[in-house]
């Protein structure tokens, strides 16, 4: 956020900081239910290994097993975090649909990602344990247990969702309890609009068993002619997508029949003369771990192509399946799929593919959403006509998404460079965008309006290969210089480097960013970027594309960012263990991390030894990690809380004491070994004050959260903070947005007091 003040016609404007709002936030004791514990998720396994060493400071071996929680299971203790916002009945219920939506995603994924990958290596016959001390396999077993225990929660959940929205006329009906003209609405809109999509599938002799798409809904049909007792079998994919809903609205209100359940009643219109004996529903959900080969390919694009076949055609690891199925039809999917029928296969009494409850989570009700958040725009860029001034006068600008406009910061700043004839190149990378951003447009207009634009596309960010190969297409097309990074590594970093001739000479502007250039994602995404023309950053950004656009690495360190793979880890790393020194030398020791993930090895391993050296630490992590905070001698100086809230936490801020000379940086990187080693990612240093002390308030602000935080437990399990009765305590994300909303007040009033200060041309601005 950028609660920074305002220097308008000599006045100062009061700055609205999240160190103001963490003020407002009541600090309470969590509250205790009937059995006199707080809400909290399930703990993670730990392992013993054999001969392993107490857990005290004296000689302890920082590497034990015991040290370290699994990836994959502190990843399902978030999902868990998750799903209990679709439980918690202080969330707007069309939220905690969505939030129930959210969490049945993610787990598919989990599946697609995860278990898929587990599942390879167990084929492999890898039996490396990982550093928390189990092979694959076990891994996998004890995944099995929590996913079991979720299914469990989400059934419940789903069921009482079900109930509160019957309460507000909201309602998914049984087809088989419509009155006659309700179904004779329903047949009308389904031989329009679906009808013509659906193509069934016969399963016999002639017919082999059918290619089943990835997280698709499948009707299996049992038929057979009169007096005939041989039974057949068809498939029907239940066309969900392209525009056809899953729930089908019927009369003037928000009443709904699944269409899977309404296609099973209009079967006779497929199958004409033949009885249907029965219809169960079935989803598969496919491995997407299909990568190649990086290095050995001569054509990267043709690679990912290929890699996107592989994927549609690649191994089931998931099976779902109706309550209810016969016996020898579940066996048969399962043998068909290569599928184990005890482990593979999920059979569940509610709705399958719950992802799809956003249809019903979009309803416009307004009541039952939170309360609508329009994002201000960044008082820093008011002022005049040109960013590119208002970036040289005003220093760097600390952007903060979704509180402030991504449309009217980051797309203002491509859109004023590729029509600024001052401006004669641009550079950036994409690793995310969408349609609705017009970024990608913005650079075409820079390259026809003659000026040098170079993209660094990366193809392999899952699941939207698709999609940037379609992106790079189009920027090919127009003439820009489109490349795809360094082989075999993922350009994640964020950043864009605008060369502009100023009036004394060429400077460079610069954006480094948390978030993806992804207009949908920066209205949900809580991200963070800072404008910037400060020569050094400049001259970083500028080796930086020369490298990823070349493979050459710079033949020195950079100037202010760390970058990985190549600084990024060694200096996290020494500034922990400057860190470390200080606090031996008898200065105060802090470190502050807000990250999505913490899994890299040798990061928790010295985190551990600075809270053995008398180091605080603070961590703020989103979902994943490895470290166990709160065992005695070895990391009872180190707190770790996650926040799940409205927004989905994903900004990376790194905070060290330093002795006084605090040091804050943002960027792209997680504390993943796959982020340190394996992608191209930038971090960046906040040296301006003011917007340090806004960095330092959105730490305040969500260390002290009592309404969205949940404090991590020596075991591995999260217990939910709550207010004491009658204390109320607000999110930090609210928190964020009233004081959003406060500056934009402020704003505007000053903006009405001098409105010669704020003359500005008119624009055309993204809708």
């Amino acid at each position: 956020m950028t609660a920074q003040a305002s220097d308008l016609a000599g006045e100062e404007a009061p700055a609205v900081t999240a160190a103001g709002m963490a003020d407002e936030i009541a600090v309470a004791v969590p509250e205790r239910g009937a059995a006199g514990k707080p809400v909290s998720t399930p703990a993670v396994p730990t392992v013993a290994g054999a001969g392993a060493p107490p857990l005290s400071a004296d000689g302890v071996n920082l590497r034990s097993p015991e040290l370290y929680l699994n990836r994959e299971l502190t990843w399902l203790q978030f999902n868990f975090r998750v799903l209990n916002e679709a439980r918690d009945k202080r969330t707007p219920l069309l939220e905690r649909v969505k939030f129930l939506a959210i969490a049945a995603g993610n787990m598919d994924e989990f599946f697609m990602k995860r278990i898929g990958g587990l599942k390879q290596q167990i084929g492999a016959g890898v039996i490396k344990r990982s550093i928390d001390g189990r092979t694959p396999q076990q891994q996998l077993d004890e995944c099995r247990v929590h996913m079991a225990e979720f299914r469990r929660q989400q059934r419940e959940v789903f069921r009482a969702l079900v109930d509160d929205l019957s309460q507000h006329d909201i309602r998914i009906v049984k087809f088989s309890t419509l009155n006659e003209a309700q179904r004779t609405t329903i047949r009308e809109y389904y031989e329009e609009n679906i009808y013509p999509l659906v193509t069934p599938l016969a399963m016999d002799p002639a017919h082999p068993f059918p290619y089943i798409s990835n997280l698709s809904l499948n009707l299996l049909v049992t038929l057979k002619f009169p007096h005939d007792a041989q039974l057949t079998l068809a498939r029907i994919k239940v066309p969900v997508g392209s525009g056809v809903p899953r729930f089908l609205r019927f009369g003037g209100g928000h009443q709904f029949v699944l269409l899977e359940d309404a296609m099973a009643h209009f079967l006779a219109d497929m199958f004409p003369g033949m009885e249907v004996e029965s219809v169960e529903l079935f989803r598969v959900t496919r491995n997407s771990n299909t990568e190649r080969d990086e290095e050995g390919a001569d054509d990267l694009v043709a690679m990912i192509e290929a890699e996107l076949r592989d994927r549609k055609f690649a191994p089931i690891v998931r099976l779902e399946v109706g309550a209810g199925i016969n016996p020898h039809h579940r066996g048969m999917l399962a043998a068909e799929l290569g599928l184990d029928e005890v482990q593979d296969v999920y059979e569940t009494d509610v709705m399958l593919g719950m992802r799809d409850l956003w249809d019903l989570a979009k309803l416009d009700i307004g009541e039952l959403h939170d309360k609508p958040h329009q994002p201000i725009d960044n008082v820093k860029l008011l002022e005049q006509d040109s960013i590119f001034h208002l970036i040289r006068e005003n220093g760097p600008i600390l952007l903060h998404h979704p509180y402030e406009s991504f449309a009217t910061s980051v797309v203002r700043f491509v859109r004023e460079a590729a029509e600024d004839p001052k401006v004669l190149a641009i550079k950036m990378t994409l690793y995310r965008t969408s349609a609705d951003t017009m970024i990608v447009d913005y650079l075409i207009e820079a390259a026809r309006n003659g000026k040098q634009v170079a993209v660094v596309v990366e193809l392999k960010a899952r699941f939207d290969e698709a999609a940037n190969l379609r992106w790079a297409g189009r920027l090919e097309e127009a003439g820009i210089h489109v490349t795809y990074g360094v082989i075999g590594l993922k350009t994640h970093c964020k950043t864009i480097l605008v060369v502009r001739r100023d009036y004394n000479g060429l400077r460079r502007y610069c954006h480094i960013g948390t978030g993806n250039y992804h207009a949908g994602t920066a209205r949900l995404y809580c991200d963070l970027g800072i404008l910037t023309c400060e020569k050094d950053f400049g001259l970083d950004l500028t080796e930086l594309y020369n490298y990823l656009t070349t493979g050459c690495r710079p033949a020195h360190s950079y100037r202010k960012i760390l970058a990985a793979p190549t600084t990024m880890k060694k200096g996290l790393l020494a500034k922990i263990e400057r860190e470390i020194a200080l606090c031996a030398a008898g200065q105060p020791g802090l470190i502050r991390l807000k990250c999505n993930a913490l899994e890299d090895v040798e990061i928790v391993e010295a985190l551990y030894r600075a809270s053995i050296a008398g180091v605080t630490c603070e961590l703020i992590v989103r979902d994943t990690c490895r470290l166990r905070p709160g065992l005695a001698g070895i990391s009872e100086n180190i707190k770790v809380i996650s926040v799940v809230s409205r927004f989905l936490e994903h900004a990376r801020i790194y905070y060290f004491r330093n002795g006084g000379q605090e040091e804050y940086l943002i960027g792209s990187a997680d504390l993943m070994t796959r982020n340190l080693e394996s992608r191209v990612e930038v971090i960046a240093p906040v040296e301006l004050p003011a917007l340090q002390k806004e960095l330092h308030g959105i730490f305040e602000t969500q260390i002290n959260d009592q309404r969205s935080a949940w404090d991590m437990q020596p075991d591995g399990s999260y217990v939910q903070r709550r207010p004491r009765p009658g204390q109320r305590a607000r999110a930090s994300q609210e928190a964020m947005i009233e004081a959003a909303r406060l500056r934009g007040e402020r704003s505007k009033r000053l903006r009405k007091m001098q409105p010669r200060a704020f003359a500005r041309r008119g624009q055309r601005r993204e809708s």
